[in-house]
């Protein structure tokens, strides 16, 4: 299989599938928005995005298997595609320019190939096994900073799972002290995505699912970086817990993590 190929044409399925997704904001009403979860919202528009890309991953590999965020039935295959159709469906409804179509894709339960594709930005990251990590056309790499207190994270905010608040506000409160600071973006494909180019020098968060990292993971990871689970260990895409950063900053950011074990 021609890696390479088929991801480019993946970008420009996304980026097409981006196109609707901004067409339809001026006419997104409240009524449209419906209520899945605690603080976790759906539109038409999520529908129709994750619809355009299943529809267009499938001609491009016949046969693959689906995990997608609104779809229930979910198949995993030899070659298996994980699919956020908008990530950051809050933003979006809100009209906060940073949300992302984030899609990789799986051989049996290797991540060979994501991308990620900022909206608003026109901003498209991908890459596939063996290759380096691109913006755009250009290749990326991870930051080179070497210490927490030189570094700026991205994080997400837990907003159904509060069984580690209190430890997160702790984090909060030692990367407030000892960094440069923390972002919110309300997109975990481009937090991981800007891990990757370097802008953030590392990423964590908890309570994710496959569709919100499995892409981002491989771009930090071909882009020089490191991917884990709050441990150091490799449970990240389905264990609801993952740390990415440059690697300089790895051993000691996953230090103050040390409290934190689902074990």
């Amino acid at each position: 299989m021609n890696y390479e190929k088929l991801i480019l044409k993946v970008v420009s399925l996304a980026e097409e599938t981006g196109k609707f997704i901004l067409g339809e904001s001026a006419h997104l009403k409240s009524d449209d928005i419906i209520l899945k979860g605690v603080n976790n919202f759906v539109t038409y528009v999520d529908r129709g995005s994750e619809e355009r890309l299943v529809a267009g991953l499938e001609k491009l590999l016949p046969g693959s298997g689906f995990i997608a965020e609104e779809n229930s039935d979910r198949t995993m295959k030899e070659f298996t595609w994980i699919i956020d159709p908008l990530d950051g469906t809050t933003n979006y409804i809100h009209g906060i320019p940073v949300f992302s179509i984030s899609i990789a894709l799986m051989e049996q339960e290797d991540i060979i190939a994501g991308v990620v594709y900022e909206i608003n930005q026109k901003e498209r990251f991908y890459t596939w096994k063996g290759a380096s990590s691109y913006l755009n056309g250009q290749q990326i790499h991870v930051s080179d900073r070497k210490s927490i207190s030189d570094s700026l994270f991205a994080t997400g905010f837990p907003y159904y799972d509060y069984t580690w608040i209190k430890e997160y506000l702790d984090l909060f409160r030692h990367l407030m002290q000892h960094s440069r600071g923390i972002r919110r973006l309300g997109s975990a494909a481009a937090d991981m995505a800007w891990v990757a180019c370097g802008r953030f020098d590392g990423f964590f968060e908890y309570g994710l699912n496959p569709w919100d990292v499995a892409a981002g993971s491989i771009l930090v990871q071909n882009a020089g970086g490191l991917v884990t689970d709050f441990r150091g260990k490799s449970n990240y895409l389905f264990g609801k817990e993952i740390i990415a950063t440059n690697t300089h900053i790895q051993s000691d950011f996953i230090s103050l993590f040390k409290t934190w074990s689902r074990e």
